[in-house]
């Protein structure tokens, strides 16, 4: 198992900043190995959302509403990935959610499977 753990939101007024950290961790001193991770979000009556993903071998995408805004970025020695959220809009009010894309040593054999933090508020008044 593979546990995250994510800091950084809250209140701001639009068009101010914040910025989301998440910690990846394996459980009970697990091995694991990060393939990729990102931050979703889901706000009140939709889907949850890609927002930013960053792969380890470098690669990055964006939801083409937070492009040009959000800056995803990553810690590898850490296996910490950050969202440096600019020009907030109240459409970016949500809760936000770490994922990551991560192999676990099961025995001999590395199992991959996605995991999530709990999720952290972020609220953009107008």
């Amino acid at each position: 198992q593979v546990q995250l753990v994510e800091s950084g939101g809250g209140l701001v007024q639009a068009g101010g900043s914040l910025r989301l950290s998440c910690a990846a961790s394996g459980a009970s001193g697990g091995i694991f190995r990060i393939n990729a991770m990102g931050w979703y979000r889901q706000a009140p009556g939709k889907q949850r959302e890609l927002v930013a993903r960053s792969t380890s071998g470098g690669a990055t995408n964006y939801a083409d509403s937070v492009k040009g805004r959000f800056t995803i970025s990553r810690d590898g020695a850490n296996n910490t990935v950050y969202l440096q959220m600019n020009s907030l809009k109240p459409e970016d009010t949500a809760v936000y959610y770490c994922n990551a894309d991560a192999s676990v040593l099961r025995g001999a054999v590395f199992r991959r499977s996605d995991y999530w933090g709990q999720g952290t508020q972020v609220t953009v008044s107008s």
